[in-house]
C-alpha cells in the first residue's frame, strides 16, 4: 500500500475579500430526482451546483447522481462518511466513478480515517474535492457538552479544521459563524462550504448557527448552501438568482 499523505504545513492565509470566488450549491431534499424535476428543469442555467444527501442517495441509489448530473449540473454528494479508516477509503473508492465533483466525510473520524480517504481519493478521483464536515450546522454549545465536548462551536470547528487539513483534506463544511476564525487559521486555498444560509428574517427551521448570503460570502465562503429558502419560495428561479445577487453585491 502507498505511503499515507503527510501532513500538510500551515501557511498564513490571505485575508478574504470582495474577489473570493463564491457560488450557490442548491439542497435537493427529496427522496428521487423526480421529486424535484420540475424545480431543477426551472433552474438550469441558473445554478451550477446541486447537493445529494442521505435521503436521496439511499432511496435512489447512485442512479440518482449520474441522472442529476445528466441535466447538466455539477454534483457535490453529502453523504458524511464517518467510520472505520479502512471502511471510509472503500466508500471513497467505490463512489469515484460516479459523476460527482465534491464528497463528504465527518472530519471527527480522526486523521488516519480522513489520510486514508485522500489516499483512496487521489488513487481513484483525482478531481474529487473531498471535504471534512466539521460541527454540524444544527449542535449548539449545549449540544457540544452532551457530547462530553468542551469549549465553543467555533473552537471545535477550528480544531477539527486544522486536523483535517493537515491530514490532506482541501475542503471545509462549516457554519458561516466559523469562515472567519477558520480563514484566519488555516491555508488560504481550503474550500469552504457554507449551509445555514437564510434571507434575513427567514425562519432558521434546524439551523442553529446561520449568517445570510451576502455576509456569508463577504466572511469569504467558497460556497454557499441553500434549499428550503429557494424550493419553498414561489419562484424558485427568482429566489435562486437574489440569492446569486446577494452574494455577488457582499
Amino acid at each position: 500500500m502507498p505511503p499515507l499523505p503527510s501532513p500538510s504545513p500551515l501557511h498564513p492565509p490571505l485575508a478574504p475579500s470582495r474577489s473570493v470566488p463564491c457560488d450557490l450549491i442548491l439542497v435537493l431534499d427529496a427522496p428521487s430526482p423526480r421529486d424535484v424535476a420540475s424545480v431543477l428543469r426551472r433552474l438550469v442555467g441558473t445554478v451550477r451546483w446541486v447537493k445529494v444527501g442521505l435521503e436521496m442517495f439511499t432511496a435512489s441509489g447512485p442512479d440518482c447522481v449520474r441522472e442529476i448530473a445528466g441535466l447538466g449540473f455539477d454534483v457535490f454528494l453529502d453523504l458524511k462518511l464517518h467510520d472505520i479508516p479502512n471502511t471510509v477509503a472503500k466508500a471513497v473508492e467505490s463512489v469515484a466513478p460516479l459523476p460527482i465533483k465534491m464528497l463528504t466525510l465527518h472530519a471527527g473520524g480522526g486523521r488516519e480515517m480522513m489520510q486514508r480517504a485522500v489516499q483512496a481519493q487521489r488513487e481513484h478521483a483525482p478531481q474529487l474535492l473531498l471535504l471534512g464536515v466539521t460541527v454540524l450546522t444544527s449542535l449548539g454549545e449545549g449540544d457540544l457538552r452532551d457530547l462530553g465536548i468542551g469549549g465553543t462551536p467555533s473552537e471545535q470547528v477550528v480544531r477539527l479544521g486544522r486536523l483535517a487539513t493537515q491530514a490532506g483534506l482541501r475542503g471545509l463544511v462549516c457554519s458561516p459563524l466559523e469562515i472567519a476564525p477558520l480563514r484566519a487559521a488555516l491555508p488560504a486555498d481550503v474550500q469552504l462550504i457554507t449551509p445555514g444560509i437564510r434571507p434575513r428574517g427567514a425562519h432558521a427551521d434546524d439551523q442553529t448557527r446561520t449568517m445570510t448570503a451576502a455576509d456569508a460570502a463577504r466572511a469569504g465562503a467558497n460556497f454557499l448552501v441553500v434549499g428550503r429558502p429557494i424550493f419553498q419560495a414561489p419562484d424558485p428561479a427568482d429566489a435562486a438568482r437574489a440569492l446569486l445577487d446577494e452574494m455577488a453585491l457582499r
